[in-house]
């Protein structure tokens, strides 16, 4: 698996010394560490751990303000994206970048385009190049199709696909399989192992225990800025892994199964069909309850959410505490007390250019508005207070930018908006905990589940099987915008999750 002969070959990377802060405060502090080639390298660490940061040195980005960067034994001396692609490193960021009016051949060969003579695109080969690529990882796209019509998990495939195929001697992936189905984390790792296999060095950062398991070489655990241990994974236990990212024991991840769910319905879905899907949907969601939704990537899941709270448009019957939810618009569901937490929370989750005051209460704001039109800011700043303080918000103060917040506190606030006048009737959650650590995950399943025991009733889509599992008091499994069949508790396991998402009976062998 590694490369042997000749002695002990030179690392890949290394680091000494290195450093970096910003505004002050030190993000990075002197991490030292090497890495060899032809190895699967997890950074295990909760968000705001310099994960990140340290990539961005890795990629160009950034310029670490003292300390050495090392490529194949010889310092780096320019940080440039330009110059980091001329060494070999690619990058697959958590956060996309698409470019989203362009097709999706045009995004996977950007900046490798074939031309003949006069520069003039050979567009057909680039074509059938990308076409070639997505088959290669079995994904059933159109290269002629624009990147806008994409989801957040087939965009992520069209990254991992863009920079495996730069036959790169470095790549960094930063939480690659975060909104990506079994199917296609499978389709993931066997991309990381034939890189690790022709002798690249992969630096993949993942809270996700079972996949650092699965597919990792050496584990190095990052918190606040330092290097706490880096050692062989088969070396390692899961608790030893979380309590050195946290700094403490995590007795239980998930909370324990205590709620009952209460059976007054409180959404009722009837022949309900999201536009572009032919399939028509049924189901109910009871106070108390959380129901979850399973299914691959295209089946149809954040779809029907959206469709639900008003953001695309559908036909059907939709009452909300028996009463009918006509005309269904954000505004109107968020008047009957319909709350939404969407999959990209930086996209349509929070406003990151924003104070983290602004982000709490915008959706609100005629709650503290007078009748003179004026704003009661202190009314504003109470509530934000106490709705951080019960979702456990880490932040300096109300008028900090929540791009400087981690991406779980990002997403604590994206919760927190929904409670800041009271409790909703309803929450839908799409990929609650993507990208988020371990630490911040048990504190948000703490509070969907105090939520559901308070007769919040909660709709739950994940790909992340245990979370699902664990959640969820029933499953429905979705495939091409239907309702492929539905688990209860006692019988839910990934197995036949997964038969149902790929359209087989449970009972089929």
């Amino acid at each position: 698996m590694h490369p042997t002969g000749g002695g002990e070959p030179k690392p890949a990377l290394a680091f000494n010394k290195l450093c970096k802060g910003f505004d002050g405060i030190p993000v990075l502090r002197e991490i030292t560490a090497r890495f060899m080639p032809g190895t699967v390298n997890v950074l295990a660490g909760e968000n705001g751990a310099g994960k990140s940061t340290l990539f961005k040195i890795i990629s160009g980005q950034l310029a670490p303000d003292s300390g050495i960067l090392a490529v194949k034994g010889r310092p780096v001396l320019v940080y440039d994206p330009r110059h980091a692609l001329g060494l070999g490193i690619s990058i697959i960021p958590q956060e996309l970048l698409p470019i989203p009016d362009m097709k999706v051949w045009q995004n996977l060969l950007v900046g490798r385009e074939r031309t003949r003579s006069f520069g003039f695109l050979r567009r057909r080969e680039m074509v059938e190049q990308a076409r070639k690529s997505l088959e290669d990882f079995n994904l059933d796209i159109d290269p002629e199709m624009p990147m806008r019509r994409l989801g957040v998990a087939a965009t992520q495939m069209i990254e991992i696909i863009k920079a495996t195929s730069r036959d790169s001697d470095f790549v960094l992936m930063d939480e690659p399989s975060s909104s990506l189905s079994s199917r296609e984390t499978e389709e993931l790792f066997r991309a990381i192992r034939m890189l690790r296999a022709r002798g690249a060095c992969i630096l993949y950062t993942s809270h996700r225990m079972e996949e650092i398991e699965q597919i990792s070489d050496t584990v190095s655990i990052m918190r606040d800025g330092v290097f706490i241990r880096q050692a062989p994974t088969r070396s390692l236990t899961e608790r030893q892994i979380i309590a050195d990212m946290v700094g403490r024991d995590i007795e239980d991840l998930f909370p324990g199964r205590t709620v009952s769910a209460r059976r007054e319905p409180v959404l009722e879905v009837r022949d309900f069909r999201v536009a572009g899907y032919a399939a028509r949907t049924a189901f109910t969601v009871h106070a108390g309850e959380i129901l979850g939704l399973g299914g691959l990537v295209g089946a149809g899941r954040s779809e029907l959410l959206e469709a639900l709270f008003g953001l695309r448009k559908a036909e059907g019957q939709v009452r909300l505490d028996g009463k009918p939810l006509a005309r269904a618009s954000p505004a109107e569901s968020i008047r009957r007390g319909i709350a939404f937490v969407p999959e990209d929370r930086k996209l349509a989750g929070v406003l990151t250019s924003q104070s983290i005051l602004d982000n709490v209460t915008l959706p609100h704001l005629g709650a503290f508005t007078g009748a003179g039109g004026f704003i009661d800011n202190a009314a504003r700043r109470a509530r934000s207070l106490d709705v951080l303080k019960r979702t456990r918000t880490k932040y300096a103060r109300l008028g900090q930018v929540v791009a400087h917040l981690s991406g779980g506190n990002q997403q604590k606030i994206a919760l927190a908006r929904w409670l800041v006048t009271g409790t909703p009737r309803l929450l839908i959650l799409d990929e609650p905990t993507r990208g988020i650590d371990v630490g911040a995950r048990s504190e948000i399943y703490r509070l969907i589940h105090d939520l559901a025991e308070t007769g919040v009733a909660v709709l739950l889509a994940s790909s992340d099987m245990p979370e699902l599992i664990n959640l969820s008091h029933r499953i429905l499994v979705m495939r091409g915008g239907a309702i492929a069949g539905e688990l209860p508790r006692d019988a839910v396991d990934q197995e036949s999750i997964l038969r149902l998402a790929m359209g087989k009976t449970r009972d089929a062998a």
